[in-house]
């Protein structure tokens, strides 16, 4: 009873953060017209990780309460995506996008071994994104418009996935994605914290 009661908890709580995940960095961006220190590449394989993630789940019937709130997050990143290539001046690119990602969503049901292998994969595109994002960071050495808070309710969200998946289906593939998926939001959330904290003590100083 109690461990129900906490998987519910998990699930809700996880689905609650994650329908305004995006919303702090959106709210910067807005802010400040400018996508400084936000790398579009990783939030480009981000929404493929996603994409795959839940196409996965939704083709094994898995319980929806696991994945629930990936639709909202990807529904989120197609805005920050919008808001970056508006304020980069590339906006018409995201017509290509568009057309790029729901094709290949297409694709991925067409046969099994399809979904399966891009979900093997899928940790790797998953993390190839926040090592993109971190080296973003590394290279401009600011964390510009990048919102520690939406970084930190990450973290959060993949930590409350290992448990329900540890209880609800097991799967090893999606345990593996969300233990990597924390620790790589943790290492981009310190990194920001950081960038953050040096930019506010040079102003200080200034």
């Amino acid at each position: 009873m109690q461990s129900d009661t906490l998987l519910h908890v998990a699930n809700f709580s996880t689905l609650f953060v994650c329908m305004v995940l995006k919303f702090p960095q959106i709210f910067v961006l807005m802010r400040a017209k400018s996508s400084t220190g936000v790398s579009l590449n990783s939030l480009l394989l981000e929404l493929i990780g996603f994409i795959v993630f839940v196409t996965y789940q939704m083709y094994y019937d898995y319980p929806p309460p696991t994945y629930l709130e990936y639709p909202i997050l990807i529904a989120q990143d197609v805005i920050l995506l919008l808001l970056i290539l508006h304020y980069s001046g590339s906006l018409r690119q995201s017509l290509i996008y568009a057309l790029v990602f729901v094709g290949g969503w297409r694709l991925l049901t067409v046969e099994k071994w399809i979904i399966d292998l891009a979900m093997s994969l899928c940790t790797f595109i998953s993390a190839a994104s926040k090592f993109a994002q971190l080296q973003c960071l590394w290279k401009s050495k600011d964390a510009g418009q990048v919102s520690a808070l939406s970084w930190g309710m990450a973290t959060y969200t993949c930590m409350a996935r290992i448990y329900t998946t540890t209880v609800t289906t097991g799967d090893m593939q999606v345990m593996v994605r969300f233990i990597v998926m924390t620790l790589l939001n943790l290492w981009v959330l310190l990194t920001v914290l950081y960038y953050q904290k040096h930019s506010s003590s040079t102003k200080k100083e200034d």
